[in-house]
């Protein structure tokens, strides 16, 4: 093997004087682009992104940093758009009520396919949540408040806390901006405390965190809660941005594309689930209208980024001599 080929090892890279510093600006930069975006790009498709990029984080959670795949995760996503919708138009909840209904509703469905799930590993893991998630879909189906096939339609925005009308448009964008921001703020601090340094020594070496004395069980279910939760919680905002919940909210291709989502970004980063959302959502966005099918130009994406990008786009990056420099980690 040459010498181009072969991993730089960590301590030959010196980080770069700057590089908190640099890091910072990157977000600062970030979070006016997310303020400022609504200028320059229709904000629907906006608001769609951003619920598309927590629900990829809130899975990359799970499988990024606890090393847990799931095929079932459109129940939680789905879910929580059926009971948020039926909260607010149903019951007359104010959208933040309805929304909590979803985070807390999502998180149920976790606690109950979790605790049967973690019972098995690998693909056995995969296999039995996609099998509950289906169940899940099949009841969603035969429901009387989800309405089957037609699902529930023309769900009022409301007034957050009674004070602000989210029915203009910006007024919505702006809450799911600041719902999709608190969102990652909570992943970050999740993955980078004691919790998460064990999830990720689980994910690693699984047997030695047991060696430790660790209980792996419990700290995999509650992961599992946690990405069901913030799957929820880009699910309930989901339903209110487009005022509707379907069956394609719970589908097994909901949960397929979160996984195409994940994989593109980058597993084991933060940044990499957004990047890879950001890709697939435009992909079908303005391709929708096209003669060419947009499954079909996703799928070419994935196997060239397969191909020439092991560790996902970002996860590349940050895995470069440069991303190292500046700091950047990738966990997978």
């Amino acid at each position: 093997m040459s010498a181009k080929s072969e991993p730089i090892p960590s301590e030959e890279i010196s980080a770069h004087p700057q590089a908190a510093t640099i890091r910072k600006v990157l977000v600062v930069v970030a979070l006016i682009a997310l303020l400022i975006a609504p200028q320059f790009l229709y904000p629907i498709f906006l608001m769609k992104l951003l619920c598309f990029a927590l629900f990829a984080s809130a899975f990359n959670l799970l499988l990024g940093y606890t090393g847990l795949l799931s095929f079932g995760h459109a129940a939680f996503f789905g879910g929580a758009a059926y009971f948020t919708a039926h909260a607010v138009k149903v019951w007359g909840w104010p959208p933040e009520m309805g929304i909590l209904l979803g985070v807390v509703g999502a998180a149920a469905l976790g606690l109950v396919i979790g605790a049967i799930a973690i019972r098995r590993q690998g693909i056995y893991f995969a296999m039995i949540t996609l099998a509950l998630a289906q169940m899940f879909y099949f009841f969603c189906l035969q429901a009387k408040f989800t309405h089957g096939e037609d699902g529930i339609q023309s769900v009022p925005r409301g007034e957050l806390f009674g004070l602000i009308n989210l029915q203009p448009t910006m007024n919505m964008y702006y809450f799911v901006a600041a719902v999709f921001v608190i969102g990652l703020l909570i992943i970050w601090r999740f993955v980078n405390s004691p919790f998460g340094m064990i999830l990720k020594s689980i994910r690693e070496n699984e047997q030695r965190a047991i060696s430790l004395g660790y209980s792996v069980a419990r700290y995999k279910l509650g992961a599992f809660v946690m990405s069901a939760a913030l799957a929820g919680l880009a699910g309930g905002m989901k339903a209110l941005v487009f005022q509707f919940a379907t069956l394609t909210d719970v589908s097994w291709q909901m949960s397929g594309e979160v996984i195409l989502m994940t994989l593109l970004g980058g597993i084991g980063t933060l940044a990499g689930p957004i990047f890879g959302a950001g890709l697939v959502v435009t992909l079908q966005n303005y391709l929708a209208t096209s003669d060419f099918p947009v499954t079909i130009i996703t799928g070419i994406v994935f196997m060239v980024c397969v191909l020439l990008f092991r560790r996902g786009l970002i996860g590349e990056f940050f895995a470069s001599k440069l991303g190292r420099k500046l700091g950047f980690r990738s966990e997978s």
